[in-house]
């Protein structure tokens, strides 16, 4: 987008001027979008007392691995099972005492439950991974195939929260494994976002260029195109029209396959998103946002093709609508 810039000025002899690309929001570090869960367990007496219960299997699990610390998916799979087990096991609770225990802990468990889904999608390492910024620029024809894939995954992932959110803990969650270690391999969407970002940018310098052109020095008059006029004509169908429009068209079509499904990601769980989490949502993930990433990008593309239609229009050349 530089060299655009650059071969625009040249072209119609004005001082190209590059801008510092446009700032966007950071997803927010581990410690800032991570919730706090309060723990709620079976303690040793009353596990014992659990004999014969699918829940003394479940709890026992956890304690084997007391000490190391559960990856966020994996915490969920356990908190679905406790669920599920305490149900089952309080049909079979002859002592009150032991029985209001299991109620409070099942009912504690489901209370936690919207946080424990939010750590276990937003809080991971491989959400991160696929949201940094620090591995350049979007490449549509290394990742077109990827992006598809991704946004197909994060909506069945959007749909088995809408389950988890109606009560339905009986889902799968193995897919779920697979699909955030794929993030791991690419920060496709950290990409798309540097890509938009000089996009922007540059879209907005060369704007300039152009209006400068339309309003201080007119390239043609009369509506009459001369030879220099013919020059940027050639330009606009090779470059612009060839080549930085091909890679807009990438660039908004791949962001809308993975945004609008990561968006709704953040969407569904509104309820527990953490304070410091919402200026990354409303500015850099959602599509629909007027003040976000998204709509900025949508409208220096407008104003762009409106510079050139102004341009063009000025010398007898504005293309058919």
């Amino acid at each position: 987008m530089d060299e655009y810039v650059k071969r625009l000025a040249n072209v119609l002899d004005v001082e190209p001027n590059y801008s510092e690309l446009v700032a966007i929001e950071r997803i927010p570090r581990f410690r800032e979008r991570t919730l706090s869960i309060a723990e709620t367990d079976i303690n040793m007496l009353d596990f014992l007392k659990l004999y014969g219960c699918e829940l003394q299997f479940v709890v026992g699990e956890k304690n084997a691995i007391l000490g190391r610390v559960m990856q966020p998916l994996n915490s969920l799979r356990y908190e679905l099972r406790f669920i599920e087990a305490a149900r089952t096991c309080l049909a079979e609770i002859d002592n009150e005492q032991l029985r209001h225990k299991v109620v409070v802990a099942l009912e504690t468990k489901q209370q936690n439950l919207p946080t424990v889904i939010w750590n276990a999608t937003w809080g991971t390492d491989e959400i991160a991974q696929l949201t940094s910024l620090s591995n350049g620029l979007y490449q549509p024809e290394q990742s077109q195939h990827e992006i598809s894939q991704y946004g197909n995954d994060i909506q069945y992932l959007n749909d088995v929260i809408g389950k988890l959110q109606s009560g339905d803990y009986s889902v799968d969650l193995t897919y779920l494994g697979n699909i955030q270690q794929s993030w791991q391999y690419g920060s496709r969407a950290g990409q798309l976002h540097n890509s938009a970002r000089l996009l922007i940018t540059r879209l907005d310098d060369a704007t300039q260029i152009l209006q400068q052109r339309v309003h201080q020095q007119p390239l043609c008059s009369q509506s009459k195109p001369n030879k220099q006029a013919r020059v940027v004509e050639s330009m606009f169908y090779s470059v612009y029209i060839g080549k930085v429009q091909p890679y807009m068209a990438s660039v908004n079509r791949a962001a809308g396959q993975l945004f609008e499904p990561l968006s709704e990601l953040a969407q569904l769980q509104q309820h527990v998103m953490p304070e410091s989490f919402k200026p990354y949502y409303s500015l850099s993930l959602n599509w629909d946002d007027e003040t976000g990433l998204w709509a900025l990008y949508q409208q220096r593309v407008r104003e762009h093709t409106e510079a050139w239609q102004d341009l063009l229009e000025q010398c007898g050349l504005r293309p058919a609508a």
